[in-house]
């Protein structure tokens, strides 16, 4: 079972395959929602340091063995990622927190919020922000017991009717 105690969380490039792997998960999940993928744009771009940071989250399997393709890193299983990005008006935008179906409920959203918080803190971003929506409840959820509140709806999604635009101060 995964607790929060077997995670590491690592920054990765959005290009890095671990993410990419992550990144279709979570398409896959809005398709079973929606029927159809994300279409929000996304520019790799944006989440590289000091403008933005992509994260991954792994469950710790200790050193890994000479020859496998983590060899000497202490990274296992990537079971979540989330990251933000600078918007023009200076605040971080919270976007692609997902974590993998076998490994939900038990903390991993919280500690990659977390994360993704204190790294937008390092770079002076004062104000997060995210759009999700009501086929979410569970991560409105966490949303609002980490402390966001509805702020009014912007970005890709704005005018559709089941939009939730929410956001803290940091």
């Amino acid at each position: 079972m995964t607790t929060p105690h077997d995670l590491v969380i690592v920054a990765r490039p959005y290009d890095h395959p671990d993410v990419q792997q992550l990144v279709e998960g979570l398409q896959q999940l809005y398709v079973e929602i929606y029927g159809g993928r994300d279409e929000s744009p996304i520019d790799a771009a944006e989440f590289e340091p000091p403008r933005g940071a992509f994260a991954v989250a792994y469950l710790s399997e200790g050193p890994q063995p000479a020859g496998s393709d983590r060899e000497g890193s202490r990274e296992g299983q990537p079971v979540g990622m989330g990251a933000w990005r600078l918007l023009p008006d200076g605040r971080g935008e919270l976007k692609r927190l997902f974590v993998q179906p076998g490994h939900r409920g038990r903390g991993v959203s919280r500690r990659l919020l977390g994360w993704l918080e204190e790294s937008a803190r390092d770079s002076g971003v004062t104000w997060m922000v995210l759009e999700t929506n009501t086929a979410h409840p569970e991560a409105i959820r966490l949303y609002r017991s980490a402390g966001y509140e509805p702020v009014p709806d912007y970005g890709h999604y704005a005018d559709e009717p089941e939009t939730v635009s929410l956001g803290r101060e940091l």
